[in-house]
């Protein structure tokens, strides 16, 4: 299969034809359809993340659909589309592991770093850690979702109800979090609807109709996010 290799620090990656890996105990064997450059593979070809295998095949924000499946593997079947994230395996055994904390682990492995990603034509991953792709999402939609998606919504999630959001670095994660963001904040102000006249809206100056007061906010909120 051709693939993208990294070979070491100052280097450039470079097209090679390995060989296709065969999944083992537990594994799936993908056909890559799409895999997104997160801000990580940087930090790995620059020498920031110090132990990368070598030579590696770099890319955790994975979409592929299921080829072959090894010994045991239950959740997938061939054919099926998956996504594959930046935590790739851990012991399952520790006390992080035990208590769903699995991205804590002494001995968690990752991929696009200690495991080949998904730049090639093909990769290998452990099911546990796929994620099954929902019906709706294109390939090149859903692929960075499988970190910058995945991290901004954890954090968004503990945040809670909280009604303000503070946002530190603008990368992908808090791009695709401020959306969602904002998106909730548009639906809880275009709930709010005060008495009183109309009042109109300076947002939109090709406007001549006056809108709601809670109709303007909602546009307000909703402009951040239109070059989506």
């Amino acid at each position: 299969m051709r693939a993208m290799l990294f070979e070491g620090v100052g280097t450039p990656l470079r097209e090679a034809t390995i060989e296709t890996p065969s999944p083992g105990p537990g594994q799936v064997l993908l056909d890559v359809r799409a895999c997104a450059v997160c801000r990580t593979d940087l930090h790995v070809v620059d020498g920031d993340l110090t132990e990368p295998k070598l030579p590696l095949v770099l890319g955790h924000e994975v979409v592929g659909a299921v080829r072959q499946v090894g010994d045991g593997v239950e959740r997938f079947a061939p054919g099926d589309r998956v996504g594959v994230p930046w935590l790739g395996w851990t012991c399952g055994s520790c006390g992080y592991c035990k208590t769903a904390r699995e991205n804590l682990c002494d001995d968690a492995r990752f991929t696009g770093y200690h495991l080949d990603g998904g730049y090639a034509e093909q990769t290998v991953a452990d099911e546990r850690y796929c994620f099954a792709i929902p019906e709706g999402y294109p390939d090149l939609q859903a692929a960075p979702l499988l970190c910058a998606g995945l991290i901004g919504y954890r954090s968004y999630r503990m945040a809670g109800d909280a009604e303000r959001l503070g946002l530190y670095g603008f990368g992908g994660a808090a791009h695709i979090i401020t959306r969602q963001g904002m998106l909730r904040v548009r639906s809880s102000l275009a709930n709010w609807a005060p008495s009183g006249p109309a009042v109109p809206t300076k947002l939109h100056p090709s406007r001549s109709t006056p809108r709601s007061s809670s109709r303007r906010w909602a546009i307000w909120c909703r402009r951040p996010c239109e070059p989506w």
